[in-house]
């Protein structure tokens, strides 16, 4: 695993952390160049809310606020001594175009092993998803810090990290957790002595997710629109020697009832072509939900709602096929996300955009100070009652052909990477 200077790109050099960033934005140094990182729009809307947040210190009781992000939220690479930046794989689009996004695989034996896996490492959050959500929780008298972790590996593994994590702290924070980092924070509850005042889930799979079984067949959009980036790897091979091995992805496999009957921890029950999962992280990850603390009075949970999604899952000749439903954020059904026991709140927002949406800011807001909010609906209100079904024959014919990002603009590199997880567009239709 080899990082040098011949590694060096521009994602590299602007690999930076959220407190790295903000003296940057108050500034205004490196202007240009963090416009056409982040768009010229998006840049100055985070100008104007550093200036919000910074505009006087936290008190000396703020309370603190641990942002956990989900899969695929935390940069990942190799830490270089300076004058080096660190050489970052995840999301770099130019050593994935050099077949880089290989060197992610992790070894069997490293199915439950640490975050620290050979030398790759968590290096930062992404800051796209997430400093946003932290600078208006900061402007809002709360003092936020953004947790990373590598999410590949088992979440048992990196819940006990973010346990200890939250053990160090005097009083323990307020933990506000989008999609699989609400898993983490889930399971680190349960390791904990002392509890968060509040732990506030985002569009978090509770039973699980059928993303995690497209992306083990080579099917779900992000793997599709990564591996177009990949001139030496297409998306079938990506799924069988990279995604298949991270465990992380097999403890978010919807159980039944949700899949239909399906019995996704079985290895007979997945087509016999295609990529297919590991039977030893099957095995492992059968057992997981068990691990998972009950839900009590201090747990919330903000539902996406309107979006089409993969609801449901069966077997035919064609390998899985899919059903989609508005009845989810994009990623998690909403069945799949409910969490009976703790206070529930449904949002018509995206899953991609949970952390980045002023609106459910503002919620997140009103949650921490009060506990509660009239902001957002307690119950469902959707009768989405229209459907598609799309299978991973289908499927695998989306996103073929290779894109060569030298050609691309800032404008289209950036509007690229922003919508990996925007799934295929579909007409839905209500069936007798």
């Amino acid at each position: 695993m080899e990082s040098s200077t011949d590694h060096v790109t521009p994602y590299d050099r602007f690999a930076l952390t959220d407190l790295q960033v903000e003296p940057l934005l108050l500034s205004g140094a490196q202007a240009r160049e963090l416009a056409t990182f982040f768009g010229p729009q998006e840049y100055a809307e985070l100008v104007q809310l550093a200036r919000l947040a910074h505009a006087k210190p936290p008190a000396a009781d703020a309370p603190t606020v641990l942002i956990v992000p989900g899969i695929m939220g935390s940069q990942l690479g190799i830490r270089r001594h300076a004058p080096l930046p660190h050489d970052v794989l995840w999301l770099d689009p130019v050593d994935i175009g050099n077949g880089r996004l290989a060197m992610l695989r992790l070894a069997s034996h490293a199915a439950s092993a640490s975050s620290t896996h050979g030398r790759l490492c968590s290096l930062g959050p992404v800051l796209h998803s997430h400093l946003k959500l932290k600078l208006r929780l900061r402007a809002a008298g709360f003092a936020p810090e953004l947790h990373h972790y590598d999410w590949r590996v088992s979440i048992e593994s990196t819940a006990r990290e973010l346990a200890s994590r939250i053990e160090a702290y005097g009083e323990p924070p307020h933990v506000i957790a989008h999609s699989m980092g609400g898993l983490l924070a889930r399971r680190a509850l349960g390791l904990l002595q002392r509890q968060p005042p509040r732990t506030i889930m985002l569009g978090t799979p509770q039973l699980g997710s059928f993303a995690a079984v497209q992306a083990l067949r080579g099917t779900y959009a992000v793997v599709r629109k990564v591996a177009r980036l990949d001139h030496r790897h297409d998306a079938e091979r990506l799924a069988h020697e990279v995604f298949s091995s991270f465990p992380s992805l097999y403890e978010m496999l919807p159980a039944a009832p949700q899949a239909c009957g399906v019995d996704l921890f079985d290895p007979s029950a997945w087509p016999r072509h295609g990529p297919q999962p590991v039977s030893e992280l099957l095995a492992r990850a059968r057992s997981f939900q068990q691990t998972l603390p009950p839900p009590d009075e201090r747990m919330m949970v903000i539902i996406g709602m309107g979006q089409e999604t993969v609801t449901d899952v069966e077997l035919c000749d064609d390998g899985f096929r899919y059903t989609i439903s508005r009845r989810g954020d994009g990623t998690v059904p909403m069945a799949c996300a409910e969490l009976p026991g703790a206070r529930n709140y449904y949002t018509r927002t995206a899953h991609s955009e949970l952390t980045r949406d002023p609106a459910v800011a503002g919620v997140l807001i009103e949650l921490l100070r009060a506990g509660r909010t009239a902001r957002l609906p307690t119950r469902r209100r959707t009768r989405a009652r229209a459907i598609a079904r799309i299978t991973d024959a289908e499927l695998r014919r989306t996103h073929t052909d290779k894109v060569d990002w030298s050609r691309l603009t800032p404008e289209q590199r950036r509007d690229y990477l922003q919508n990996l997880n925007e799934p295929p567009r579909l007409q839905l239709r209500i069936r007798a």
